[in-house]
């Protein structure tokens, strides 16, 4: 049986949870809470954020493909305008958000979106992630140390996807500013200053998108924001509104988790010890290694759902029409009852999977070309840098759901 932590509180009869997601140890180590909770009570009410949660493989995996449970609020759940006026410009990027909003407007949104992306082809810019991996390594290599975050996780998925929808590369760290303030409004207890911050982000970049997606459309050219532009579906095409959510949905989504994912699994490699090139040996073994990071500590801990209807997510457990569940993404991956040893990284195991990028209507869209950025971006990395070492223990961000490192401070050697 596995101990309880200290900084948990667990009901037994009424399976309710006290978890403050903000408690030091939790933050740095999700995983063994996750562990006690798989034991004693794999749907359980966590008192902190006010709803029922899912932590089993299964129960998570179903939930997510069940189309009675979905993203878009219920009426019943609506708050009112006038106590979100500060929240206009946010709430506006929102509802046209397709991660936000449910079929038959999320079937629509997506086939056009889908359309402009799938015809990138995404493989096809595996020699430029290569490229990129390459030129960064360049910069700081001669240094022999480096914080990794900044160096070279951000600006992997910052600049494809910036070269990909046609923006300009020097407007990178300000679409990253722009990103942090609006996804920080995702995370628990967001104050009144946070979600200011996060309206403001979301004006300023719903103009850029706008203004540039005019000098688009007057010059349309061979990229994804042209793309998206033009993408008819049935004869109907993206409105400004639509366009302009589509594009900072690819933005933010397009690096924001990916960067994590590439600092976390970066620093899971390095704790393996031995020479990390035997996780790259091959083709096989590069995916095989980039599945067993996406399971081993993910970005994203946290999807929510609202009941459409009344539907049991667990035996015994009934969600009422227009209640919230939380899927724990990062606790479903490390399920005992899903994975052998959940806590070994071992990516030749014959039980590989993971719920990381969702799964059903909503799963991500940019999942082939996150994957391919973390398989160039680790692969070129312990290939050139096979002797990197961390120069500091990293430290996780409070920033619950999200799951990242502050910093990845390494150095490194000419040699093993």
């Amino acid at each position: 049986m596995p101990v309880k932590p200290a900084y948990l509180f667990f009901d037994v009869d009424r399976k309710t949870v006290g978890l403050d997601p903000h408690h030091p140890d939790f933050v740095q180590d999700p995983y063994t809470a996750y562990s006690y909770l798989h034991a004693l009570a794999p749907a359980f009410f966590w008192e902190d954020y006010g709803f029922w949660c899912l932590s089993g493989y299964d129960s998570v995996n179903r939930a997510l493909r069940d189309r009675r449970l979905g993203r878009q609020k219920p009426i019943e759940q609506t708050p009112d305008p006038a106590t979100r006026r500060h929240l206009a410009h946010f709430d506006a990027v929102e509802a046209n958000s397709m991660l936000e909003i449910e079929p038959p407007a999320h079937t629509r949104l997506r086939k056009l979106v889908n359309r402009a992306f799938v015809s990138r082809q995404v493989d096809r810019i595996r020699p430029r992630i290569e490229t990129l991996c390459h030129d960064l390594i360049d910069n700081f290599e001669r240094d022999g140390e480096t914080e990794l975050l900044a160096a070279y996780a951000t600006p992997i998925p910052l600049v494809i996807i910036t070269e990909m929808l046609g923006v300009p590369r020097d407007m990178g760290p300000q679409l990253v500013e722009w990103s942090h303030r609006m996804v920080a409004m995702y995370m628990h207890g967001s104050d009144r200053e946070t979600q200011c911050r996060a309206d403001e982000a979301a004006r300023d970049f719903s103009a850029f998108i706008r203004e540039y997606a005019r000098r688009r459309h007057a010059s349309p050219g061979d990229d994804l924001l042209s793309l998206l532009i033009s993408a008819k579906e049935d004869g109907e095409q993206l409105s400004e509104d639509e366009l302009v959510s589509s594009a900072i949905l690819l933005l933010n989504a397009g690096h924001e988790a990916t960067v994590h994912q590439l600092g976390n699994a970066i620093f899971t490699i390095l704790a393996q010890d031995g020479d990390p090139r035997r996780f790259f040996g091959s083709d096989a073994e590069t995916t095989a290694t980039v599945e067993e990071c996406l399971r081993y500590d993910p970005p994203l801990h946290m999807f929510t759902r609202y009941a459409y209807e009344t539907v049991e997510i667990a035996p015994g457990l009934t969600l009422k029409p227009g209640e919230t569940v939380g899927l724990m993404l990062g606790a479903a991956n490390n399920d005992p009852g899903a994975f052998a040893t959940p806590r070994r990284f071992h990516p030749a195991r014959q039980d590989q999977k993971n719920v990381s990028f969702g799964a059903g209507i909503h799963f991500c869209i940019g999942a082939p070309l996150a994957r391919l950025e973390m398989q160039m971006g680790l692969k070129v990395l312990f290939e050139r840098l096979p002797a990197l070492t961390l120069d500091s223990q990293p430290v996780y961000g409070d920033t619950y759901h999200f799951h990242g490192l502050e910093r990845l401070d390494c150095l490194w050697r000419e040699r093993l």
